[in-house]
Formats: structure tokens, sequence, C-alpha cells
């Protein structure tokens, strides 16, 4: 996308227009650069470099104004080359200490109250809209099994896995069973299953179970429902979002009809989940972890074309989920790394804590 380096007199006006912008979400004259950015650069001068920059496709310039903003070009730019990012402020590292830190420290909160305290937090700070993405499974350590039973051909698997996750999957069966059937059968699972991976339970359930699956139909239904049991996705139905109310409130959202294609995305909860998780690979330079911008038309879902994704991964022993926000391309950068950095390392820690 970047077709050549800038000159530092381009730097400064890019990184100038772009700030600018992001403050007053109007566009950005050469003359308001000049009276007020001590440049030491003639409004003539500036004019030019910004038409340079238009040229080369890093500012545009709207058709009712004169000013110029930022395109997804520059803001890529800007992210990778001249953003200097620096650690979390204090009373932002203290209100999501207090708000989320205390829930994973003292291990009192289940894992849809870490994720969901965490999306809820993210946001506020944030001030944009806030996604937080349960692990995938695919590393996950299972731990124990209960069977809860709904009737004597329903019962309700419900799946311990590391770190406070849960599975629950409701059954039919074939046969009657009864509570001492139940019973035998989750102590052999439990006995035999526990600390392997779901993918090594998956691979080898029939194997390790093959001596008892004839003696009563439930511990066959078991078996030849362990793809489904066992499953390796993540749990999309169990994603979590917050802060709708903030990023509404943008003025890039002041028409009724971006503001219902923005719920309408919102709402469905499958495609907000790809779209964070399959965003491309640009990490953000000099942040000292794994957080990753996704400006504009690099995003693949629909509707997010005019958005920017700031995300991270955390971790939850071998299992890795995603944090992140969603906001306008005109984005305070520097604090959206921050900030999901900082949550991405406290999710690490309370989930880790917990395994």
């Amino acid at each position: 996308m970047i077709n050549r380096d800038l000159t530092l007199r381009e730097r400064q006006i890019l990184g100038i227009i772009i700030q600018s912008y992001v403050v007053t979400a109007a566009p950005v004259g050469s003359r308001n650069i000049a009276r007020n950015y001590n440049l030491g650069l003639s409004d003539a001068t500036i004019r030019n470099v910004m038409a340079d920059l238009e040229a080369a496709g890093y500012i545009s310039q709207p058709h009712t104004s004169a000013g110029r903003v930022p395109t997804d070009k520059g803001y890529r730019y800007y992210v990778d080359l001249i953003m200097q990012v620096s650690g979390i402020e204090e009373d932002e590292k203290r209100l999501i200490d207090c708000n989320f830190g205390q829930l994973g420290q003292e291990r009192t909160g289940t894992s849809a109250e870490v994720l969901g305290a965490a999306a809820k937090v993210l946001g506020s700070i944030s001030r944009q809209l806030s996604v937080v993405l349960p692990p995938r499974l695919s590393n996950a350590v299972f731990e124990r099994l209960d069977i809860v039973q709904l009737s004597s051909i329903r019962i309700m698997v419900v799946i311990a896995i590391q770190s406070m996750f849960v599975k629950t999957i409701v059954m039919e069966l074939t046969v009657n069973v009864s509570r001492r059937q139940i019973d035998a059968v989750v102590d052999v699972l439990n006995e035999r299953l526990s600390g392997l991976t779901l993918d090594e339970i998956r691979n080898t359930i029939a194997l390790r179970l093959s001596d008892c699956q004839g003696e009563h139909g439930l511990m066959n239904s078991i078996v030849g429902a362990a793809d489904t049991l066992f499953d390796e996705s993540s749990i999309l139905d169990r994603l979590y979002i917050s802060g709708t109310e903030y990023i509404v409130d943008q003025p890039e959202f002041s028409q009724p009809e971006r503001v219902r294609n923005l719920i309408t995305m919102i709402d469905d909860k499958f495609g907000m989940a790809k779209l964070v998780e399959e965003v491309g690979n640009f990490p953000a330079s000099g942040n000292g972890r794994e957080v990753v911008i996704s400006i504009g038309q690099e995003n693949n879902g629909p509707g997010a074309a005019d958005l920017t994704i700031v995300s991270s991964p955390y971790y939850a022993g071998k299992m890795v989920g995603k944090v992140g926000i969603l906001g306008p391309k005109r984005m305070d950068y520097e604090h959206a790394v921050r900030v999901v950095n900082y949550m991405a390392g406290c999710l690490s820690a309370a989930l880790s804590d917990n395994n």
C-alpha cells in the first residue's frame, strides 16, 4: 500500500492532519496548520506539501471543504511509521484494575463474568465498541464432565475446560438411562479423559473406551457424539460486546442509514466474531505486544470499510482468544493500542491464574 517513504516534512504534516482530524472531525486546511503549529513553514509551503500528500494518496479533499482528511493509506502509514505508543496512563490503569482486575485476582468470576467485565470496561475507557471473543478450544484441556438428567431419554452434558470455560450440550438418547448408569459413565469418562486436550479426546475416545462401550447405550451415545461434545471451535454464541452507545455518538454515524447499518452489523454476532477474528496481519509498531490494527478496506466484513479494528490476542493456558475495539477510522490510535494492549494482559493474567 505504501509506495514510497515520506520526507520528514511530509511526515510532520500528515501526522498533524491525522491528529487534528481525530480531535475535531473536521477537514484540516493549510492555514490552520500554519497558525496552530510552530513548524516554521509558510502557508504556501504547507499547501504544497499537502498537495504532494494528496497526489500520493495519503490524504483527500472532501467535496464540501478546502481542507483535507486522511485516507486509509494515510492512516496505515501513520500507525506503521509515525505514531509513538507509550505505556498506559496511570488513571486508565487504575480504572481498569478497579473495575476488572479484582474479578480475576480474587478468582470469584466465571469465564463469562470475566470476559463480560473486560468488554464493558474496555468499551467505557476507549469510548468505542469493544469485543471479546472466547478462545478457540483447539488446545483446551478437559478437566471434568457432569451429566444432568433432564428425562429418561434426555440429558445435558456439562464439560468443564481449563480456565473456567464450560460447554453445555443437550443430548437426546435412543434408550432409557437411570441415574446409576449416568454416574457410572461419568466416573469412567473423568478417570480416562481428564488432562487430555479436546483434540486428543476426539481422535482417541473410541479406543480409550473400547472395553466399556457395550455395557449400555449411554456410553455409545457419548462416543458417537464426541465430535460435537468435544468440538474445538470458538464459542461464538458467547461473544461479548459493549459500548454501542459510544460508537453511535460519533459524527461518522450521524446519518440514520449509517446507524441502521452499524446496528445490523452489531446484531450479527457470528459476523462480528468472524470480522474480528480474521483481521489482516497488520501489527502496530512499538507497542510491545501483539496488537493488530486493521483499517477500512483492510477489513473483510460487510459494512466494515468505514471502521478500524484494534485487537490483540489474550491467553488462557494454551488457548487463545481475542480482545479488541471497533470504531471509526478517525480514532485515537495511540490510546486504542494502549488500552487494548493492557486489557489483553489483564485477561491473560486473570484466566491463566485460574488454571
